[in-house]
């Protein structure tokens, strides 16, 4: 008697489940579609107020950083930068506030900037300089010219300075070199203050423009030996 056939089954014929799939993480944006997705961000209307936020904090930024390095006498604690009434630069150390001559405590109308030198300085809070004008002097400094590098002993001087690139030395003992200076911009008018004892020069450092300036000397002064030092820096 034959045997019952038995049936085999191959492990081949077996169904094999397919694999499980395992997780795949997403791959970040390309940057073709990071690009477009701007591209689309831009078209829209509210994109606009978001971009110029985006322009004047830069601007901010940039302004600041102008004005607080642009010129090594101002990287000092003395330096300060005052946005009132139109704006100007101060520096303690050298007694000096600089406006621009559109700034309103100068300019009083389309015709131009017009100031009291005295009542300018003492609402500026520059100290040491004349409260009243018993001498008053207008003058010119022609390019890379030089006036003053003088100390004079027996009167306060206030002085007002435009019209070219000036640089203004005060004799200053608080400080290493013993003087402080500020630079004056052509289109800057600035008052500044020596005290009765302290040097002053006023420099012009443009080559084309001729600096102007008044001073008012709370005295009258004898330019003689005993009452001003004259040459007092031998560097000018």
């Amino acid at each position: 008697m034959a045997n019952p056939r038995r049936t085999s089954y191959s492990l081949n014929q077996l169904p094999i489940s397919d694999p499980i799939p395992q997780f795949q993480s997403q791959t970040p944006q390309t940057a073709a579609t990071l690009l477009n997705s701007i591209k689309i961000f831009l078209k829209k209307p509210h994109a606009f107020p978001f971009l110029l936020s985006i322009f004047l904090l830069l601007t901010w930024v940039s302004l600041r950083f102008h004005r607080g390095y642009s010129n090594p006498s101002f990287r000092q604690s003395s330096y300060t930068v005052s946005e009132k009434d139109g704006g100007y630069v101060k520096d303690s150390n050298a007694n000096v506030v600089k406006f621009s001559s559109f700034s309103s405590p100068v300019m009083k109308d389309k015709r131009g900037w017009l100031i009291n030198p005295v009542s300018l300085a003492l609402d500026s809070d520059i100290p040491g300089g004349a409260v009243s004008c018993a001498s008053v002097h207008v003058g010119e400094i022609l390019p890379r010219s030089m006036r003053g590098n003088h100390r004079h002993h027996t009167c306060n001087e206030t002085f007002v300075i435009w019209g070219a690139k000036t640089v203004f030395r005060l004799e200053n003992n608080a400080v290493a070199r013993g003087y402080s200076e500020v630079t004056i911009g052509a289109d800057e008018v600035a008052v500044a203050a020596s005290p009765s004892g302290t040097a002053h020069a006023l420099v012009n450092i443009d080559s084309v423009r001729s600096t102007f300036f008044l001073g008012c000397q709370d005295n009258v002064t004898n330019y003689n030996v005993s009452a001003t030092d004259f040459n007092v820096w031998k560097d000018l």
